[in-house]
């Protein structure tokens, strides 16, 4: 066992806290929900805006640049650099937030996440920091003349990194011991001529002391003060620790600062404060030059280690910290707890020594999980894919009756706000860490997303994976009614019931059959029971089994607003449709699993499988209301009002999610289960005209003629292959770089719909969306999605289990070349993967047309993880960390490899 898999063991079991400390700040918490006290909520991010992050006190959390804290994010540390040039200390990323940005939000800095283990003993990032001074106004202004045909204005736009005048930041840490943690910070001058640095980094307590809170573990300040050249905490729950910098070997040219992490009341005056040294301290006696911002007498809740750099062409220097609990027995040992001597035992040999060891050990761990077998790029594309899915765990507070109520000494609201957003949702208590699709874009969770990201880190962290699932499903997240909390901007909204399916795909990673967690999948099945029963309560208004889900996190998919009711009639949705026969399917597969152990599960088995074949049969109804259109060859949405069932012939994802809903039930499984199998005989038996409505077939043995695996499905065989067609048909859905979610058949001949004398148009865009419709800065009208792929892929693997090599069809569509199903199967998951890979010029198509990702050495080897990409090109879209669910493509880099689902551990 290498020592990184060993760690996670000691953590796991308790007997060492080595996923204490993390990188849980976030890269934004300005302009969030948790920190709007408006009081209608505000869209418009006025309330809390990058201009004050640097000068009050969040309520919430901390952010930070490439920062770590402790799980509660008490104790925290990031880095902040000065150019001398521009308005502001850099302390935090900057972006446009939605009404700033032609495309809504997004982030203008360039920062990757190059490295990290499951236990983060091992930590890289990179920050890219322009000489020249920071163009915050002309990324606001040009975002906002801009209009919506037209691509985002970003950093590398402005012209900041030309002639590479610019500083690269590299972050690492390493960790001695669980308590004891390492940082270094490797700074470049990539430019032609000596540039001055200001380095910054800095130690800061959340801010947990002014509100008079009653959710918070400590409600006393904490302090920090310094004794000799070291800084001694204390805290109410966090006991003491030690802080350190060897000043790169010249004392002389470094400075401790010392501030308050409160509220500068004099620039936000009627906001709590209790100090008259303030959050923005630093910035004023470095960049403004009042040196009667830091407190003279060295103390206060945060300190920083400031020193002025000149920096030649091309040179690196390094500075080195350490934040160390007085109780780590290395440390301790080395000193004698005694201050005098803790910089020298520090800085020894053994600092470099343990950051070599703990990188070896890192590369140890990911040889278990990307064998040599994959080719070199490909494990680079893993080893970047798995850094962000790491990095991007997150402290997660976020307390909604303190929230909408407000703190004894907080901000104050007004009554209205009570019963504003989220007020549906006051039993909901995170403070938690938590899996985020993106810490700037997403620094907040969203219930879908999760489940996805829960696939790749159930290779990396087992353990974690099934934390966060069961997570969601505790009594402090679930609604009382069943429904799983979707995202903060509104919590009630309604995301595609995927939480069964991350739970199952956890659970086969837990270790080989026969072998697995069973007590976790029973933890979780028991409470999806409560929200599968929501989702029957409230989607199938008409009590048929065809649903109506809502906003299902496709944003601007369809003709109408779907988080919204019509003016008239209801929307009945294929998606959603599938999406519940998917869910019934996870379940049946979940039920016959625990049912091995348990004769009561048996009974919930059977429900799941007629619950699946009743929803089937209404989706397949031959009588004129159900969702197939056989003309189209195409499931459509139905909008049913005044009587009639009106298809909306929009060619999208919605019409090709129901391929995804094929369950296998093998009779070696099943034939242990004699309750179940004789009733679903039963049921089969007494259903004749099954066939017309579903797809239910028996699969024999080669060579002994007996019934060895059934199939389910929405689609008969006839509808699959015409599914098929229309998917991978380059003139529709296939894309050199997978499945679009809208057929690019729409390119030419909008689809236009007439209701009630209202025009609504749908037309096919690869890029970002042209409007800002159904309020989403994302786009489900032609690019590509790496979750909706994923799930297609999985479905045509499935089938193939079932109908084996035999069943071949054309790949692409008219092509002449016949694939089988894993095939095609394979064929997408390369069209998926080649985003990342670069071709003869170096360019990998996720980087567009920027040519320092494709020629600079300093550039080419980094690599964005986006929410999404241009149906046409394969350029990244939207976030540009959605190292959550776009980390997917490790998973389809482990699968051509032919890698064991579950983890080592």
């Amino acid at each position: 066992m290498n020592p990184e898999d060993q760690r996670l063991l000691e953590s796991q079991s308790r007997e060492k806290n080595w996923q204490r400390w993390g990188p849980y700040v976030s890269e934004r918490q300005w302009g969030t929900v948790r920190e709007d006290y408006s009081d209608g909520g505000d869209a418009t991010w006025s309330y809390f805006p990058h201009d004050h992050a640097r000068s009050r006190a969040y309520r919430w959390g901390e952010d930070g640049l490439l920062g770590i804290s402790d799980r509660e994010c008490r104790l925290c540390f990031s880095t902040a650099l000065w150019n001398g040039r521009d308005p502001i200390l850099k302390e935090r990323l900057f972006g446009v937030t939605g009404p700033e940005g032609n495309h809504g939000e997004d982030v203008k800095e360039c920062y990757y996440y190059l490295d990290s283990t499951p236990t983060h003993s091992y930590m890289r990032g990179l920050y890219k920091y322009p000489q020249s001074r920071y163009p915050y106004e002309a990324l606001v202004d040009v975002g906002r003349q801009r209009d919506r045909t037209q691509g985002e204005y970003e950093l590398v736009d402005s012209g900041a990194f030309e002639e590479s005048r610019y500083f690269d930041m590299l972050v690492e840490y390493a960790k001695a011991g669980p308590d004891d943690i390492l940082i270094r910070i490797n700074v470049t001058n990539h430019g032609p001529q000596p540039a001055v640095l200001h380095l910054v980094p800095q130690f800061y307590f959340r801010n947990t002391w002014t509100w008079d809170c009653t959710d918070e573990g400590c409600t006393t300040r904490p302090s920090m003060r310094l004794v000799g050249d070291v800084v001694k905490t204390a805290h109410e729950s966090l006991d003491q620790f030690w802080l350190a910098c060897d000043g790169m070997g010249q004392p002389e040219q470094w400075s401790w600062l010392f501030t308050d992490n409160e509220t500068n009341s004099t620039r936000h005056p009627g906001l709590p404060s209790e100090s008259e040294y303030f959050k923005d301290a630093f910035h004023n006696f470095i960049v403004q030059g009042d040196t009667k911002a830091v407190n003279p007498k060295s103390q206060g809740t945060k300190c920083a280690c400031y020193g002025l750099q000149l920096i030649a062409p091309g040179e690196t220097k390094t500075l080195r910290l350490r934040m160390t609990h007085v109780g780590e027995p290395l440390i301790a040992e080395r000193c004698g707890g005694e201050t005098s001597r803790f910089v020298d035992a520090a800085f020894d040999a053994s600092f470099d020594e343990t950051f070599e060891l703990r990188i070896q050990e890192a590369d140890a761990f990911y040889d278990t999980r990307i064998p040599s077998v994959i080719p070199e790029q490909r494990r680079q594309i893993m080893r970047q894919a798995y850094a962000g899915l790491l990095w991007t765990k997150q402290f997660y507070h976020y307390v909604v009756n303190t929230w909408l109520d407000g703190d004894p000494n907080g901000p104050v609201g007004s009554e209205g706000r009570k019963n504003g957003r989220n007020s549906e949702w006051r039993h909901l208590f995170n403070r938690d860490v938590i899996s985020m699709p993106d810490k700037w874009e997403y620094p907040w969770y969203a219930a879908w997303d999760l489940a996805f990201h829960m696939v790749p880190m159930s290779h990396l962290d087992p353990k974690f994976a099934k934390d966060q699932m069961i997570l969601f499903l505790r009594e402090w997240y679930m609604h009382p009614s069943g429904q799983i909390p979707a995202y903060e901007w509104q919590l009630g909204d309604v995301n595609p019931p995927v939480h069964a399916w991350g739970v199952w795909q956890v659970y086969k990673a837990s270790g080989p059959p026969r072998q697995r967690d069973k007590v976790f999948l029973a933890r979780a099945f028991q409470k999806l029971l409560l929200n599968f029963t929501w989702w029957v309560n409230r989607k199938d208004p008409r009590g048929r089994n065809i649903f109506s889900g809502g906003f299902l996190g496709l944003d601007n998919i369809g003709v109408f607003d779907r988080s919204k009711p019509l003016p008239r009639g209801h929307l009945e949705q294929a998606d959603g449709t599938a999406w519940m026969a998917f869910y019934c399917g996870t379940m049946l597969r979940m039920a016959i699993e625990l049912a091995e152990d348990s004769e009561a599960y048996g009974d919930m088995a059977s429900k799941f499988f007629e619950h699946y074949v009743a929803i089937a049969e209404a989706m397949n109804s031959m009588d004129g209301t159900g969702l197939w259109e056989e003309e189209d060859g195409f499931y459509y949405d139905h909008l049913y009002v005044d009587g009639q069932s009106i298809p909306i012939r929009v060619r999208s994802l919605v019409g090709l999610l129901p391929l995804m809903t094929g369950v296998i039930l093998e009779q070696e499984i099943i034939g242990r289960l004699p309750g179940f199998t004789r009733r679903m005989e039963w049921f089969l038996n007494s259903r004749d005209d099954l066939s017309n409505h579903m797809t239910y077939m028996e699969g024999e043995g080669p060579d002994c003629g007996a019934v060895t695996r059934r199939l389910l499905a929405i689609p008969s065989e006839d509808r699959f292959r015409r599914l098929l067609d229309v998917m991978l048909d380059e003139s529709e859905f296939l894309s050199p770089y997978g499945i679009r979610s809208m057929s690019a058949v729409h390119r030419d001949e909008p689809f236009v719909f007439d209701f009630g004398g209202q025009l609504h148009q749908v037309h096919y865009v690869p890029g970002e969306s042209e409007s800002g419709m159904f309020g989403g800065n994302s786009n489900w009208r032609g690019p590509i999605w790496f979750p909706i792929n994923f799930l297609l892929i999985q479905a045509l693997k499935r089938y193939h289990a079932f109908y084996g090599d035999g069943f071949l069809v054309e790949c692409p569509t008219g092509s002449g070349n016949k694939m089988n199903l894993m095939e095609v199967a394979r064929e997408l998951e390369s069209r998926l993967i080649r985003l990342f890979e670069t071709d003869a010029d170096g360019v990998r198509p996720a980087h567009g047309s920027e040519k320092a990702y494709a020629e600079d050495p300093a550039w080419k080897d980094l690599i964005l993880f986006y929410e999404y990409f241009n149906g046409d090109d394969g350029r990244g879209l939207g976030a540009s960390h959605q190292t959550g669910w776009t980390a997917l493509v490790a998973s389809m880099i482990r699968s051509q490899a032919n890698v064991p689902k579950h983890a080592p551990v």
